[in-house]
């Protein structure tokens, strides 16, 4: 039985008084998580950084581009690592599901000094045909020859998925795959510098995902089973079906 269903056939109804009381308790938690969502971004940009000294170089549209040249002349860059490796035919649906909200993101970013670009290990040719078929407009470039991918563990050898000991998510871990979604971000300062300030991964690019926010807005939430991927039902957009219409709640008399 889908629980979810179930909850929806007998979720209790009251009257309007009892409605806004109930409403008001639950605007108090959601308060107290605004609160808590607010002290952990001050915790965030307090984290120290780490130089990056490595001389990272990329395939881009324009030529071959250094991590410096990326911030487009901001201080700070916003990375996608998108899981689309070399010879794949398509790109991850879920880590796609993330990027279908950059192109209404970014002229918003840009206002705030941020550049965010999607980095890839698949050859550049592998990237554009991706991304044409999906219509992106955001910036996408590729790491493929480059460490990049790896010093920021989102791509991972055989021989560390053999042994079990791929580092994701700040533990040591076996990995079905062989790249991993990511997010990290840069700070370039006055005189050139590049620090590494903050990466998520697994859940924490959920950051990336609006749509999931307004689902929890709803009464079926996200709808997810309770399966270890729970993503599993994330196509491309170019693959969903025509969404059915929703059923009638009323019965047809016989």
């Amino acid at each position: 039985m889908n629980t979810a269903n179930s909850e929806i056939k007998n979720h209790p109804v009251i009257s309007s008084e009892h409605w806004l009381s109930a409403r008001k308790t639950l605007l108090a938690r959601e308060k107290e998580l605004m609160r808590l969502h607010d002290q952990v971004a001050r915790e965030r940009r307090a984290l120290p950084w780490e130089r990056v000294d490595k001389d990272y170089v990329f395939d881009t549209a324009e030529g071959r581009r250094t991590l410096s040249e990326l911030f487009d002349g901001r201080r700070q860059l916003l990375v996608q690592h998108f899981m689309l490796g070399p010879g794949w035919e398509e790109g991850c649906p879920s880590c796609s599901f993330m990027a279908d909200h950059t192109d209404g993101m970014n002229v918003h970013l840009a206002q705030r000094d941020i550049t965010l670009v999607a980095i890839s290990r698949a050859p550049l040719a592998e990237i554009a045909r991706f991304r044409q078929r999906m219509g992106w407009q955001f910036r996408w470039v590729s790491s493929h020859g480059s460490d990049f991918n790896y010093d920021f563990n989102v791509s991972f050898t055989p021989e560390e998925r053999a042994k079990g000991e791929v580092s994701y998510n700040y533990v040591t871990q076996s990995f079905p795959h062989e790249e991993a979604p990511g997010v990290s971000v840069f700070y370039k300062d006055d005189a050139g510098h590049i620090f590494h300030t903050y990466s998520t991964y697994g859940r924490g690019v959920e950051v990336m995902m609006g749509a999931y926010n307004m689902m929890d807005l709803t009464p079926e939430g996200r709808g997810e089973r309770d399966v270890p991927h729970k993503m599993e039902w994330v196509r491309h957009h170019d693959r969903y079906e025509v969404a059915p219409a929703a059923a009638s709640s009323c019965c047809a008399h016989t």
